[in-house]
């Protein structure tokens, strides 16, 4: 896992909704979208082969500039190496490419445990937008069918970066406060769309772990189905996220392997002109 922070422009300052989709972007830039097809099992590296230390290397770590970032390790927990994700008023994303067909076989699986919330977060406002835990799936929707106001924001993300940044995000989310199953957009901008899995403490220990299962077909059609007029489009990425930039405040949390399954999407046909 490369530790060095990408650099790219500035952001405008009307438009902080840009700077998930732009981390997202930086990690693509690192990884790259192209990859070999693995068997439909083991899209996703594991954790529990790791050596304690840095995240295995088909994860890709990004941040922004002028934020702290969050630490991402493997370490070991009641003898299994397992992910420890620490947010100290920082901000970051673990980021792996994959590319999926989004249909009834698509499905996510994972084990998380929360620690310590970050005190004051709060998804429904922007200087709340934080969380100790968060595991997001990037889906790639043909930008025609987005709001001409979103296309531009797309747009100018991706000309930032010179990157194809993700035009969906859903993250699943472990907060302390909102109740399960609550859906709604991100504080800062629609195309990130957020999931509440998880709510209050859990406790420590062995007792503190939660697995999780989800079939992406579904949770897709409920978080995106009001834009995405019946489409399945491409899973096209996983990150493992957390920050407290935004309260200065500390998160901690843990992850253990994660395991998409699921088909390799079809291969991208480029238009070609006749002679």
């Amino acid at each position: 896992m490369s530790s060095a922070h990408p650099a790219h422009p500035s952001l405008p300052r009307a438009w902080p909704g840009l700077a998930w989709l732009l981390a997202a972007a930086l990690a693509w830039a690192v990884g790259g979208a192209a990859q070999a097809q693995p068997a439909a099992s083991a899209w996703l590296t594991g954790f529990s082969g790791a050596a304690p230390g840095p995240a295995p290397e088909s994860w890709h770590f990004t941040t922004l500039p002028h934020k702290n970032p969050t630490t991402f390790e493997v370490v070991r927990q009641d003898g299994k190496s397992v992910l420890k994700v620490q947010a100290d008023d920082s901000y970051g994303n673990l980021v792996h490419p994959v590319r999926v067909a989004l249909d009834g076989a698509a499905s996510l699986a994972w084990r998380w445990q929360v620690e310590r919330f970050v005190a004051g977060a709060d998804l429904r406002s922007r200087s709340g937008d934080d969380g100790a835990a968060k595991l997001c799936v990037f889906f790639a929707l043909p930008t025609d069918r987005l709001p001409f106001g979103e296309r531009t924001r797309l747009a100018l993300a991706r000309s930032a970066t010179g990157e194809d940044v993700p035009s969906e995000t859903l993250c699943y989310v472990w907060d302390e406060k909102e109740a399960k199953n609550t859906v709604l957009p991100n504080a800062f901008t629609r195309r990130i769309r957020m999931w509440v899995l998880e709510s209050g403490p859990a406790g420590t220990g062995a007792a503190g772990w939660r697995g999780e299962r989800r079939n992406l077909l579904a949770d897709y059609q409920r978080a995106f189905g009001d834009e995405a007029g019946g489409l399945q489009p491409d899973i096209v990425g996983v990150a493992v996220s957390a920050d407290a930039d935004n309260t200065a405040g500390h998160g901690l949390a843990f992850f253990g392997d994660l395991e998409m399954q699921g088909a390799p999407a079809a291969p991208q046909v480029q238009a070609t002109l006749a002679p």
